[in-house]
């Protein structure tokens, strides 16, 4: 029998019984759509994470010192010791109190290049510039505040404040740009979060004691990262006269690559994991299929003998309920790919809409997308064909077995 005879021969077997073929087909959609679903949602969820930590995030290595303070000379001989980082910037932190109708309202300040905040990604702008080399170079008094902020100083988040100054101790600030809610929060109605240039906050916060951290390090692309981070530590440990067996407990620096390794390790189990939950519904289906074909093969005796006497083989009618039931299974497997896709569209919504997003990065976003791999659509198809071979096998070798005679005597 050709494979179009066997095509043509199966559709009109699952037409003959329609709402049969599909209540049965209803199981393989819900456990291929589920997994669709999960998996998509999953894998949204981990590029939405790695996405919000920055387009350099991989190569950044985070440096600490425990042994005293680290200032910019320290920074610049790292920079030269180290061939292999493209960049090495450091941010300085500070605070103040101001009034605000009557209200104090705690000011963090936040310090540092405009590389620094470049490279680590913590400021998102949405309303006017960064610093300019020159005003970090002369400690200019510029702000850039979060978003959040603007609703405390100025009631309104959306208000137009490039321009507008701040009074912070007595100092008037230029606000030259204005950022979404980040990595340092979102704030609240008594604080508000600022950003400086680094030389600012020394002179104005710090009364001029230079101490910078968190340090970060930019590693060139093609540089191994890991490496590089063990370079980084032994020069620092040079510079600082460190010794040998004080190094690791007075030195740490923790790569932004082994973070994404090991949350990429962790998404992956997880969307494992819910993958295989979901498949539990496709081994029912794979059973309602087994016990639809059973079924179908007790209701044809007769034509499998009349079958057999007109020539046909064993082979033959193996191919034929086979093809019916991977039939049933790829039809499945479509609907399923569909809905499926469908599904984690709308919970990504929704939880986007319940704040999921905002509340893992951070921040203030709210879009998700799905992430839907041509390999798991790949992937859900060749599972829908293999559950109607595996679980059509036995129905279809059990009706290759029945006795031509017997089967033309059946009532």
């Amino acid at each position: 029998m050709s494979i179009r005879d066997l095509i043509r021969e199966a559709a009109r077997a699952l037409e003959a019984n329609r709402g049969r073929s599909t209540l049965t087909i209803l199981g393989i959609v819900i456990g291929i759509s589920a997994v669709i679903a999960m998996t998509s949602l999953i894998g949204g969820v981990q590029q939405s994470l790695v996405s919000s930590l920055g387009l350099n995030a991989a190569r950044l290595v985070n440096i600490g010192y425990g042994g005293g303070e680290l200032r910019q000379k320290d920074l610049d001989k790292l920079a030269s010791m180290v061939p292999g980082l493209e960049a090495i910037e450091g941010s300085t932190s500070g605070g103040t109190q101001m009034k605000v109708d009557g209200k104090n309202v705690y000011v963090g300040l936040t310090g540092g290049s405009k590389r620094y905040f470049e490279m680590t990604g913590a400021i998102d702008l949405i309303q006017g510039r960064l610093f300019t080399p020159a005003e970090e170079d002369a400690g200019a008094r510029v702000a850039v505040l979060s978003r959040s902020g603007l609703k405390v100083l100025f009631g309104s988040p959306d208000v137009e404040a490039v321009g507008k100054s701040l009074e912070l101790n007595g100092k008037s600030y230029q606000i030259i740009g204005v950022t979404e809610d980040g990595m340092y929060g979102g704030g609240s109605d008594d604080y508000v979060n600022v950003f400086m240039p680094a030389q600012t906050v020394t002179d104005d916060f710090n009364g001029g004691h230079e101490h910078l951290g968190p340090v970060f390090g930019l590693v060139r692309e093609g540089v191994d990262v890991d490496e590089a981070a063990g370079t980084i530590r032994n020069a620092l440990a040079s510079i600082k006269g460190v010794p040998e067996d004080q190094v690791d407990d007075t030195i740490w620096t923790y790569t932004m690559k082994s973070q994404i390794d090991n949350f990429n390790q962790y998404m992956g189990s997880f969307q494992l994991i819910a993958g295989s939950v979901a498949g539990i519904s496709l081994l029912v289906g794979g059973i309602g299929i087994m016990n639809m074909m059973l079924t179908n093969v007790t209701e044809r005796i007769r034509e499998i003998g009349v079958r057999r006497a007109l020539g046909a083989t064993r082979g033959d009618i193996t191919r034929q309920f086979l093809a019916e039931s991977a039939a049933l299974t790829v039809a499945g497997g479509v609907i399923g790919i569909v809905l499926g896709y469908l599904a984690s569209w709308g919970l990504c919504v929704a939880a986007g809409q319940l704040g999921l997003i905002g509340s893992l990065t951070g921040g203030t976003e709210t879009s998700l997308a799905p992430s839907i791999s041509l390999v798991t659509v790949v992937v859900a198809v060749g599972i829908s064909v293999g559950i109607g071979l595996v679980f059509g096998y036995y129905p279809a070798r059990r009706a290759s077995r029945l006795d031509p005679v017997e089967c033309l005597r059946y009532q």
